[in-house]
């Protein structure tokens, strides 16, 4: 019996856990992040969902975990681990920030299992995913007069400056002028607005009234500012 006991010991990471004990971990911290993934998918509401997104959840949790046991308590493992991850490049932008939440909380999940803290683990789990079910729930934070993007193009010979100040102040409680760039070789100009549309407004009608000035050019309203990223 002492013998198995030596051969379950890691002495390859020159770690105190045991194979065991390791495979306890992985197992209470994968479960833990499945739990943590169902409440993402449930409470999704971007146009952008990825199920690889929430698979590298679940494993970047575990993977932390294990990194937690191999770092124990060895300050100089610390630094090397430290100076590995270093070198890693993440080239996938995160477009919600709702999902850079989701992947510290996982993280600190994963953090909490590897120091051997379950219960600390399964209580932030349970009740951090409570939450997040409670603010999608009740829809917590959402305001009705929320800015959106007005993007007008127009011929280069049309002077831009106070050319709709006269129809945005017609049809939206405030807006501002964000910008303005060339287009299609210098030809054309695009002009965006952050615009709040007075309540019971057509948006049509505030469109027409645009194509009416621009020669019937391209004109977008965007619903959502995070689309122009």
């Amino acid at each position: 019996m002492e013998q198995l006991t030596e051969l379950l010991r890691l002495h390859e990471i020159g770690a105190r856990a045991t194979a065991v004990e390791v495979l306890f971990t992985i197992f209470i911290c994968f479960v833990l992040q499945m739990i943590i993934g169902y409440t993402y998918i449930r409470t999704h509401k971007g146009r952008f969902y990825s199920q690889s997104f929430v698979h590298t959840m679940v494993i970047v949790g575990v993977v932390i975990s294990v990194i937690i046991i191999v770092i124990g308590s060895n300050i100089a493992r610390a630094f090397s681990l430290a100076g590995a991850l270093s070198i890693i490049r993440f080239r996938s932008a995160i477009r919600d920030p709702r999902d850079v939440a989701f992947i510290f909380f996982s993280m600190g999940v994963g953090l909490a299992c590897g120091s051997g803290l379950f219960t600390a683990a399964a209580l932030l789990t349970i009740l951090l995913s409570l939450m997040i079910f409670i603010l999608e729930g009740t829809d917590f934070g959402r305001r009705e007069d929320k800015a959106k993007l007005l993007k007008i193009t127009i011929p280069e010979n049309l002077n831009y400056e106070g050319l709709y100040d006269d129809v945005l102040r017609k049809f939206t409680d405030e807006s501002t002028f964000l910008s303005v760039r060339t287009t299609s070789l210098g030809t054309m100009f695009e002009l965006v607005y952050s615009v709040k549309i007075k309540r019971g407004i057509s948006e049509k009608e505030m469109l027409d009234e645009v194509r009416a000035r621009n020669g019937n050019l391209n004109v977008s309203l965007i619903l959502d500012q995070q689309m122009m990223e």
